[in-house]
């Protein structure tokens, strides 16, 4: 998983309430568990006129010209500005692995479904809250100034804008300490190889006959 430290990013808005995974990734995506791949299927509802299955070439692709991500102005954009309680609806992992292929890296929102939340944290993305009236902010600032950046520095847990301004947010520590050292749940498992080793050396000599049958 990529590590996050600081991020100075192109911004994009994506301006609705309450989008869920199956507008962030359809269902019809989610056959594959490779984390890789799934970027030109984010949005694939929003983004494309014509229906996508998995496998279709996307330069074959009829683009929706009135979706924002489709817009020239927002190309290579690492941070998406959302509106409230983004990514609700179902679970699916394979939501925060779409946006992350796609190349975002933060989304900044006034509230976030929980499952989504912790998952974004599993898969190298941070995901921000900052009040409802400071993203209002950020929206008519984003859509004002073509190529609007922020700052984002997980260290200081700071948002901050090209004319200076800084916006605190609040991140747990171990969910920061995950995306600092670029962990997820397998990265965070190998930080005690030797402890489970010594354990599982233990256990044979303590109970031998539970280990009889994988030595076959």
């Amino acid at each position: 998983m990529e590590k996050f430290v600081r991020l100075e990013g192109l911004v994009a808005p994506l301006d609705r309430s309450n989008v869920d995974t199956d507008a962030i990734i359809p269902k019809q995506f989610l056959k594959s568990i490779k984390r890789a791949g799934f970027g030109p299927n984010l949005f694939d509802e929003w983004r494309y006129l014509d229906h996508g299955e998995p496998g279709m070439d996307p330069a074959t692709r009829k683009p929706n010209p009135e979706f924002v991500l489709n817009f020239p102005r927002y190309a290579g954009a690492s941070v998406l500005l959302a509106r409230d309680n983004f990514g609700c609806g179902s679970s699916r992992e394979h939501a925060p692995w779409a946006l992350e292929d796609y190349g975002i890296r933060a989304i900044i929102a006034p509230s976030f479904a929980d499952i989504f939340y912790n998952n974004c944290f599993k898969n190298g993305l941070l995901p921000i809250v900052l009040p409802a009236e400071v993203v209002e902010d950020l929206f008519r600032e984003t859509y004002a100034v073509e190529g609007y950046r922020l700052v984002i520095d997980l260290d200081f847990q700071t948002v901050t804008t090209p004319d200076g301004q800084s916006f605190a947010f609040e991140v747990d520590t171990e969910r920061k300490h995950r995306l600092v050292n670029g962990l997820d749940d397998i990265g965070l498992s190998l930080r005690f190889t030797e402890k489970i080793a010594a354990y599982e050396e233990r256990r044979k000599q303590e109970a031998p006959w539970l280990f009889t049958g994988s030595q076959r």
